[in-house]
């Protein structure tokens, strides 16, 4: 599990989702056309392909922007998402991206990587919304401002087989992409960080 190296994750969680219940509930958005207002969180992501990397199983994933970091624990897949999540009022304009990650039992990362990217506007559908970027990792090309397609595309179909893939041993360490809430989405459907 991700969590804010600076306030407890889980409460920040339960905080937004209740104010954002709240907002929704309360907004004038309950009419006929559907408002998304709670799925819209400010956040930056990087999908990480473990493809060429042997097993990372236990690595550490490490992201850190606008002087803040969140850290979790891989399992082995095809894909992991490590994000931060922000405060709602992120400053937009360019920042650095760190990216790192560190085999399980080491102290050095052997993946450590920056890059300068701008956060993006994500309408919630009801006048408000948050800004977030997904950026991804792959051994050939490192850390990259975008996801490329195959990435994204990858990425939607190992979701859809966690999806029907029977129930796993409780005592698996979740992937740092889980939270408590759905991940946001771009108009197409694609995940945005």
């Amino acid at each position: 599990m991700i969590r804010r190296t600076t306030r407890p994750y889980v409460l920040a969680c339960a905080g937004a989702l209740l104010a954002g219940a709240l907002l929704v509930g309360g907004s004038g958005c309950a009419g006929p056309a559907p408002c998304a207002g709670w799925g819209v969180v400010s956040e930056v992501g990087v999908y990480f392909v473990q493809d060429g990397y042997g097993d990372l199983a236990g690595a550490s994933a490490e992201v850190c922007t606008r002087g803040d970091c969140a850290k979790g624990t891989l399992k082995q897949e095809d894909i992991s998402r490590a994000f931060l999540t922000l405060p709602d009022d992120a400053d937009p304009d360019s920042a650095p991206v760190r990216f790192r990650v560190t085999r399980k039992g080491a102290t050095t990362p052997f993946i450590d990587e920056s890059v300068d990217v701008r956060l993006l506007h994500q309408s919630d559908g009801c006048g408000g919304g948050g800004y977030s970027r997904a950026l991804a990792f792959t051994k050939e090309d490192g850390l990259l401002k975008t996801v490329p397609k195959a990435v994204g595309a990858a990425w939607m179909q190992q979701l859809r087989g966690e999806a029907t893939a029977p129930p796993t041993d409780a005592t698996t360490t979740p992937s740092p992409r889980r939270s408590s809430r759905p991940p946001a989405r771009t108009a197409a459907g694609t995940p945005t960080g």
